[in-house]
């Protein structure tokens, strides 16, 4: 998992609020058991149209946020059903930081063991942040996950909580797997004793 230490990149503005993760990744695209590829259907339903040509009005399909790296959302963002999906189609489209009010919690919890960064902050926060996002590709705005902060495109910044733990993983690049592998000297050992001590297992 590749280490999320500071963002400085364009900030898609989805002031939407419920955006669940049928919307983020449907569910016809649930098949692949592949974390590559999906970006292409990131917001499928709404990007486009029953033909599959670009609709012009959705954010992502405007010039301006073509390449956005985040994603400042309404309230409850992620809510709907359970798939680890939605937080790979949002990897693989590049983003790598989703601010809002709330989030659903097992969304919350999955984008942290892919490497996403979701920011909750104060509406009056989220509002700022909004209006700093539809300046377009010319404003970017910076998260700083070290100092836990986001500064807009003309230097107002705004600190947010974050778990030291995840803090931690993110910063270092750890998901599940890494953690492991952060104490495969003590599992080698104690394989090592077990098979001496118990050599009939």
């Amino acid at each position: 998992m590749d280490k999320f230490t500071t963002l400085t990149g364009i900030a898609a503005p989805m002031p939407l609020v419920n955006i669940d993760t049928d919307m983020i990744i449907p569910k016809q695209f649930l098949k692949t058991i592949h974390r590559s590829g999906l970006g292409k259907n990131l917001f499928d339903e709404m990007r486009y149209d029953a033909e599959g040509k670009e609709v012009p009005d959705f954010v992502l399909n405007q010039p301006a946020y073509r390449d956005a790296q985040i994603i400042v959302a309404g309230d409850n963002f992620g809510c709907g059903s359970s798939r680890e999906h939605a937080p790979w189609a949002l990897l693989d489209f590049g983003i790598r930081c989703v601010i809002s009010t709330s989030f659903a919690d097992i969304f919350y919890n999955n984008c942290f063991k892919n490497g996403i960064l979701p920011i909750v902050l104060p509406k009056e926060a989220v509002d700022a942040l909004m209006d700093d996002a539809r300046k377009g590709a010319n404003a970017r705005m910076t998260v700083d996950l070290e100092n836990q902060n986001v500064t807009t495109s003309d230097g107002q910044s705004f600190a947010f909580e974050m778990d030291p733990f995840r803090k931690h993983c993110l910063l270092n690049g750890l998901d599940d797997i890494g953690l492991t592998l952060e104490k495969s000297s003590s599992i080698d050992a104690f394989e090592t004793q077990m098979a001496q001590s118990r050599p009939w297992v």
